[in-house]
């Protein structure tokens, strides 16, 4: 019964802890938008850039 003196007040302080992260994502825009990135790896890149040339394309 004496660990529970200690297990206790460290599961009030991970809980705390993790309540404290939770907070600060949702405050510092974390959760904003969800969908977004998901789709940004399906976008074709801008077309009127310059497109690049690799070392030893002649072109051609």
């Amino acid at each position: 019964m004496s660990i529970l003196v200690v297990l206790i007040p460290v599961t009030l302080l991970l809980v705390g802890i993790a309540l404290w992260a939770f907070f600060w994502a949702t405050n510092d825009g974390q959760f904003d938008d969800l969908d977004r990135p998901a789709v940004d790896i399906l976008v074709d890149d801008d077309p009127s850039a310059p497109k690049t040339r690799r070392p030893g394309d002649d072109g051609t």
